[in-house]
């Protein structure tokens, strides 16, 4: 796996450094994964298993080193100031822009190194159990026989139906790929050209007209922050089913919600929201006709070991070439 970056480091040879790294908030998982892959480094590398670490305590927990390797754990401008020798963040996954600022950082001569294609089939599979629960509701039916209630619902049947595919990259493609093969017709609307056997790329007004299920894949940024807007919402088609495994902020909160509760959205299948974790009382987990996932479509025992693995090549490539 080749790791990319927001910013890329100086590749001029250098040196051999002595950088040492530090994993900021490894969880349970993570942070054992990492113990397993270090004899494949021989970075200095501290794995910090404190996953609910506050940013304030970063700059104590690096200790002068000068890589932190970070998973979820915002990391502002201000907080970065305080970190002595820090010249990279590794951070795992492609949303680093939701957790630090890596121009700002930039700046301070802090390069930020983001890592993609990881997880991508894992997503896809997530994306996909997401729309065949909505589709079958079978949330809806486990809730209720779990109180005791008998209660079937009618289901939509997806062979035949179209998925629109918001953002055309590697997860994306993981999705078309699995959706052909049950025989669904397979749209795509992305902001550059691309091409993918048996996948239609057609304008975003054709996008949110025709498709029965809109699956979202885009990256977060300045141009795409709330991009489903209420008015895209609105001109979805009527009954279909969103699924958002990408960010959040993509989609308008408060439009989404008011299209689910008049029924001009079948249903939502969500792993990740605006605000994280999702507060318990979430107007969102009163809605019959959403389905809801902790931001989990990544964590599978493939992703997780690439991830790791490719953090740690980034390593393994900052300290060959120094500072």
């Amino acid at each position: 796996m080749s790791p990319t970056s927001i910013t890329t480091p100086r590749t001029a040879a250098r040196p051999r450094s002595t950088l040492r790294a530090v994993f900021v908030d490894a969880n349970p998982t993570l942070g054992d994964v990492a113990q397993k892959l270090l004899g494949t480094i021989d970075v200095p590398f501290t794995i910090n298993r404190q996953p609910d670490i506050r940013s304030e305590a970063i700059p104590v927990t690096l200790a002068g080193a000068g890589i932190a390797v970070i998973d979820h754990t915002p990391f502002p401008t201000a907080i970065a100031r305080q970190c002595t020798n820090l010249k990279h963040v590794v951070f795992l996954g492609t949303g680093a822009r939701s957790y630090m600022n890596p121009e700002e950082l930039g700046e301070l001569g802090i390069a930020v190194h983001t890592i993609k294609g990881y997880g991508d089939t894992a997503v896809a599979e997530c994306a996909v159990a997401l729309m065949w629960t909505a589709a079958r509701g079978f949330a809806k039916m486990d809730r209720e026989l779990r109180a005791g209630n008998w209660v079937r619902t009618d289901s939509l049947q997806l062979t035949g139906r179209t998925i629109g595919l918001l953002g055309f990259g590697g997860i994306a493609r993981e999705v078309a790929r699995l959706t052909l093969g049950i025989g669904m017709k397979v749209l795509a609307w992305n902001r550059s050209p691309k091409t993918f056997p048996g996948v239609h790329f057609v304008e975003l007004t054709r996008l949110l007209a025709e498709s029965d299920v809109l699956s979202i894949h885009l990256l977060l940024n300045q141009d795409t922050n709330n991009f489903l807007s209420r008015e895209r919402i609105a001109a979805m088609r009527p009954g279909a089913i969103l699924i958002n495994t990408a960010r959040g902020a993509l989609v308008d909160e408060d439009a989404m919600v008011d299209a689910l509760r008049s029924g001009h959205l079948r249903h939502a299948g969500l792993d990740v929201f605006t605000i994280e974790p999702l507060p318990g009382g979430h107007v969102l987990t009163s809605l019959p006709n959403v389905t809801l996932s902790a931001h989990s479509a990544f964590r599978t025992a493939e992703a997780n070991h690439n991830l790791i693995s490719a953090a740690l090549d980034h390593c393994r490539s900052i300290a060959a070439y120094g500072r």
